[in-house]
C-alpha cells in the first residue's frame, strides 16, 4: 500500500514538473546555504584543533595586558613583560623552558615592492636555538636557521616568502625592514598554523635596536616539562608573576593561557558565529516551507474531484492525509538533496580558493555522513510539516461535495 502511495505521488509531481521545480528553489537555496556554512565552520573547528595538536598541548603563552591581549597585540598595550619575568617563569616548578620574544609589525621592502609583515625577534643563544628546533614549528626547508653569530640575518615563514610579493623570496635575497637591510638565510617549512608561516625571524637584540625596545617582551612562550599538567603549571606561573608584579588576583597586567585554553576560546567564538550565520541562512528555509504549503494547497484544490473519487471507492481520511504528507515530504526531501549537493560544492570551492589564493588551510570543508543524513531528514520533515494543513484539509473533505467540484 505504501509503495502505491509513493508511485501515485511521483506520477503527480512529474505531471506538474515546472511547478514542482519552482517550489524546490526556496528549499534547496536554504539547504545549500546551511550545508555550506556548517561544513566550512566545522572544517575550521577541525583545522583549529589540528593546529593545536601541531603546536603542542604542553605550551603556555604569557602575554602583557590581561586576558584580551595576545601575540598580535604587540605594542598596543602599556603593560610590559621584562627579561626578569622570563627568569621568574624559568624557575617555576614544571617549566622545562621559557623564551621571551619581541615582536612587532613593520614595513617590509623587497625590490620595488613593500608590504606589512610580522617581525619576531628571537634570542639566538645556543640553549634557545636548541629548544626551538625541538618545537618543530620553525624547521628550515631551504637554507639554514639563525646562528649565535647572526646579526642582520632573517629567516622567513613559508607563506611570506612565497606570497607576500609578486616574486618569490629565496635564500641570499635581501629584504629591508624599517630601512635596514637583512640577508635572507633560510625559508621555513610550511606548518599550516597561520602565524608561523608568515613571520620573519631575526635576532632579538637586532629587533630591540630596530624597534627601540629595551628590556621588553611581547610574549613569553613556555614549554611544560613531561609529567606536569599545563593547567597546574600555568596557575603556578600566575602566582609567581602576581608576586613579581605586586598585583592581586583579578587585577593582573598579564595573561597566562595554555594552548588548550586558547583553542577553546577560539571554538567558543566560532560556535556563536556559526549559530548566528546558520540562523540567518535558515530564514530562507521558512520561505521554502511556505512555498511547499502554497503548492500543496493548490494541489488540493486541483484534485478535489480526484479526492472525492478515492473516498467514494473506500479511501479513508488517513489514506488521503498520508498521500499528501508524502507528496509534501518528497518535495522537501528532493530540495534537500539538491541543496546538499550544491552546498558541498560551494564549501569545497571555498576550501580550494582559500588554499590557492590566500594560502590558508583554516577554511576546510568538513563532509560527514551525519551532516548529509541530518539535512535530508530535516528536509523531509520540513516538507511534511509544511504540507500538514493542506493534507488535513484534503482528508476532511466530504466525498459528495468533492465529487460536485
Amino acid at each position: 500500500m505504501l509503495k502505491d502511495y509513493f508511485v501515485y505521488v511521483w506520477k503527480h509531481l512529474r505531471r506538474r514538473r515546472l511547478r514542482s521545480w519552482l517550489t524546490l528553489i526556496g528549499v534547496f537555496i536554504g539547504m545549500a546555504a546551511v550545508v555550506s556554512l556548517v561544513s566550512i565552520s566545522q572544517g575550521m573547528q577541525d583545522a583549529i584543533v589540528e593546529q593545536f595538536e601541531k603546536v603542542g598541548a604542553d605550551r603556555i603563552i604569557v602575554t602583557p595586558g590581561g586576558a584580551l591581549a595576545g601575540p598580535l597585540s604587540a605594542g598596543l598595550t602599556p603593560e610590559k613583560l621584562t627579561d626578569r619575568d622570563v627568569a621568574v617563569i624559568r624557575n617555576v616548578r614544571g617549566v622545562a623552558f621559557a623564551v621571551g620574544l619581541s615582536a612587532s609589525t613593520a614595513m617590509i621592502k623587497f625590490k620595488d615592492e613593500a608590504t606589512m609583515g610580522y617581525v619576531m625577534g628571537m634570542p639566538i643563544d645556543s640553549e634557545t636555538l636548541y629548544n626551538v628546533k625541538k618545537v618543530g614549528l620553525f624547521d628550515v626547508e631551504i637554507g639554514r636557521d639563525l646562528r649565535t653569530s647572526s646579526r642582520y640575518e632573517a629567516v622567513l615563514g613559508h607563506n611570506f616568502a612565497k606570497d607576500a610579493f609578486s616574486r618569490n623570496i629565496t635564500v641570499r635575497d635581501t629584504i629591508e625592514i624599517k630601512g635596514k637591510e637583512f640577508n635572507v638565510v633560510g625559508i621555513q617549512k610550511k606548518v599550516g598554523t597561520g602565524l608561523h608561516d608568515i613571520i620573519i625571524r631575526i635576532p632579538k637584540q637586532v629587533a630591540k635596536d630596530l624597534f627601540g625596545i629595551e628590556d621588553e617582551n611581547n610574549m613569553i612562550v613556555v614549554r611544560v616539562a613531561k609529567g606536569y599538567s599545563p593547567e597546574v603549571v600555568a596557575e603556578s606561573i600566575k602566582q609567581r608573576l602576581r608576586r613579581e608584579h605586586d598585583v592581586k588576583e583579578g587585577e593582573e597586567d598579564f595573561s597566562v593561557e595554555t594552548a588548550k585554553e586558547v583553542v577553546e576560546s577560539f571554538l567558543r567564538v566560532l560556535g556563536i558565529v556559526q549559530v548566528l550565520i546558520v540562523g540567518v541562512a535558515a530564514i530562507s528555509l521558512v520561505v521554502g516551507g511556505v512555498g511547499i504549503m502554497n503548492t500543496m494547497y493548490t494541489a488540493v484544490v486541483e484534485r478535489t474531484r480526484e479526492i472525492g473519487i478515492m473516498k467514494a471507492i473506500g479511501a479513508k481520511n488517513s489514506d488521503i492525509l498520508t498521500i499528501f504528507l508524502i507528496e509534501s515530504g518528497m518535495l522537501g526531501l528532493t530540495g534537500g538533496a539538491i541543496g546538499v549537493i550544491i552546498g558541498l560544492l560551494i564549501s569545497k570551492s571555498v576550501e580550494l580558493l582559500a588554499s590557492k589564493y590566500w594560502g590558508t588551510t583554516l577554511l576546510k570543508a568538513h563532509i560527514s555522513p551525519g551532516l548529509i543524513i541530518g539535512v535530508l531528514l530535516f528536509s523531509f520533515a520540513l516538507g511534511s510539516i509544511a504540507g500538514l494543513l493542506p493534507a488535513r484539509k484534503a482528508a476532511k473533505m466530504q466525498p459528495v461535495e468533492a465529487l460536485r467540484h
